[in-house]
Order: structure tokens, then sequence, then C-alpha cells
């Protein structure tokens, strides 16, 4: 059964002069071991301008065995719209679907634990879902670091050469109607329509989501006062890991929605067997030996350029990091996407053994 929304009269707040009501609005926030940055998260949600009786928080734990629940107790302390329920799952996608099924809001929104969103951030989204004929909303993101290491990755997080066409970290001047969206709104009628979270997708399940909101004919936008903040990784390694999980799940999106898939998700790969490839004949082979030369020449070149166009636009002192920052992202992207398609094609063939085995049978 389709739960009800609240709908609550208000007739003090900017939106109600100009709809006559506000929804009731819920935050789904899956977080699991975030105590270094938990209390930044929840607070800029409970920082809003939108009325806080028209505002539920629910944060779906995944089992944390740091301070997070504890943080997140004290805060409940003071703020009785915020509740806390457990995600034995301890991964996004069941986090997302236990917080969707506690929830009560029209609209709801997540707001992941690494995140702060900007103090009008819920009422810009409720604004435009009732008045902009979209069913899905979200914003440009502003990767920030805390250290050194962490601002240069937020620094190449943000620029083209090391995330692609990805809008929502590069567009931030005006509205759009885009195919994914970070931290994103969705109205409750959609979500019913589209149905949960695939929950086999650790990574990911957002651009699996969006891809079956848009297959559904939603329209989704990226607006450019709809704003949060994001902190990057602190270091290389951490870097590495989470970028290798993007393309390793990525690969598990093409193999379920192909046509989702865009030229510039496929480059890291590509970038990999061309490096890859001739390096296993170069013992053998001087023609393997001049190609693997040409690639990682071009490459080292064109992370050059990239790197000091970063720098200028930012500061200079990161231009040292820069490069490795960069090197990081396309090829951990790129050796994930290979073996997440490896790994694919594995499981299928031992599924399509067991099923011609059950038919011998």
């Amino acid at each position: 059964m389709t739960r009800q929304p609240k709908i609550v009269d208000c007739e003090e707040d900017r939106i109600s002069q100009e709809s006559g009501h506000l929804p009731l609005v819920s935050i789904l926030m899956p977080v699991r071991n975030e105590e270094a940055y938990i209390a930044r998260s929840l607070g800029s949600v409970l920082a809003q301008d939108y009325p806080s009786e028209l505002m539920e928080v629910i944060v779906s734990d995944g089992m944390s065995h740091d301070q997070t629940r504890t943080i997140i107790a004290q805060l409940q302390s003071e703020h009785p719209n915020v509740r806390l329920i457990d995600n034995p799952g301890r991964i996004a996608p069941t986090a997302l679907n236990l917080a969707t099924l506690a929830a009560h809001g029209e609209i709801l929104i997540r707001v992941d634990g690494h995140c702060e969103i900007a103090p009008d951030y819920v009422r810009n989204c409720v604004r435009h879902l009732t008045q902009d004929g979209v069913e899905g909303v979200g914003g440009s993101v502003e990767t920030i670091g805390e250290t050194e290491t962490a601002r240069a990755i937020a620094v190449a997080m943000s620029s083209v050469f090391g995330v692609g066409g990805s809008a929502f970290r590069t567009v931030k001047d005006r509205n759009m109607l885009a195919d994914t969206i970070p931290f994103p709104a969705y109205t409750r009628e959609l979500i019913d329509r589209v149905g949960p979270y695939d929950e086999t997708m650790v990574r990911d399940q957002d651009d699996e989501y969006n891809y079956r909101i848009r297959e559904s004919g939603g329209r989704l936008l990226l607006a450019a006062d709809v704003r949060s903040r994001y902190y990057s990784r602190a270091d290389m390694s951490s870097l590495w890991r989470q970028y290798f999980g993007y393309g390793y799940w990525k690969a598990r999106v093409l193999w379920k929605h192909p046509r989702q898939m865009r030229a510039r998700q496929f480059v890291p790969s590509v970038f990999v067997l061309c490096l890859t490839t001739p390096a296993l004949f170069c013992l053998t082979s001087r023609t393997a030996r001049r190609l693997l030369l040409a690639v990682a020449s071009a490459y080292v070149a064109a992370n050059g350029m990239a790197s000091v166009r970063a720098a200028s636009s930012s500061e200079w002192r990161y231009l040292p990091r820069l490069p490795l920052a960069f090197a990081a992202m396309h090829l951990s992207y790129g050796i994930g996407f290979l073996l997440g398609n490896g790994r694919v094609i594995v499981e299928q063939t031992r599924s399509s053994d067991r099923r011609e085995e059950g038919d011998s049978g």
C-alpha cells in the first residue's frame, strides 16, 4: 500500500505564499563510520531554513564501529525529529531502502554523511519539485579537502580532465536537465513508481536508479541554487580505492542497463588496455615498446597540461600533487571497470552452467 503523504498548511514561509502549503520532507542519511564528518553533515541538515516541524531526519547507520552513533545520539537529544535506524546490510542501497520505508514525507532527500548541504537546500529542492515540472532535483557539488593532499584531490575531482563531463562537478552557473544528480530530492510518487534501490549495487546505485527514473519518463533537474559541499578523500590510496570501486560497480550498471553508459565512461578502461596490452609484449616486440612509449608519453603530456590548467585556476601549490591525483583516478577506475566486467562474465558463465546442469538433470 502506498503511504499517504502528510501535507501541512503554513502561511508564513515564502514557499507557502506561492503554493499555499508545504510538504513534509524526509531527509535520508545512509552512513557508516563517519565520526569525522557526521556532526557537520547532520548539523547542516538541522540548520535548514525550512520549517523544522516539517522535516524528519532518518539516519540509517550501517552498524558503525566508531563514534558515529554516539555523535548522532547527542544530536538526537536536542532534535527530536532525528531518528536513528539500523542498517544490517551495511551498504548504501540497503540503508536507503530501509530509510525510505521508515519515511513519511511527500518529498525524500538523500544526504550522505560525507557532505554538507547549504542552509536553503531543502527549501530550494521543494520549490523546484513543486513548480518546475520535474520529479527529481539535485545541484552542483563543491568538492573540498582538509589537508594539502585532500585539497589537491578536490581540485582534480572538479576538473573536466579528472571526471569527464560529469555535470554536477563541473557545471555550477545554470539549471539543466541531467542524466544523474547528487544528493537528490525525489517526490514520493516517483519513488513509489520506480521502486527500491538495487541492493546488489554496492556503489553506483544512484546512477542505476536515476537511469530507471529517466526510463520511466521522469525528469531530473540540476539546479544552480541547490548547493552542497563534499569532503574529498584525504590521501591517494583512499582516492584509488574510491575510484576503483566506482569503476568496478559501473561494470554492473553496464550489464544491467547498457544504454545508460556514456562514451567518457569507457575512456579509463581503454587507456588501461592501451598500456597493458603492449606492455605484455615489450620484451619481444620493438613495435610494442614504441606503442607503449607513445601512449604513456601522450598521457603524461595531457596530464601535465591539465594539471597546470587546474592549478592556475585554483592554487599553484597543488601542482605537484595533481598529476598523481589524475593518474590515480583514471588508472583505478579503468582497472576496476575491467575487473568488474570480468567478474560479471564469470558469474554469468557459472549461472549458465548451473542452469544447463539443472536442465540435464
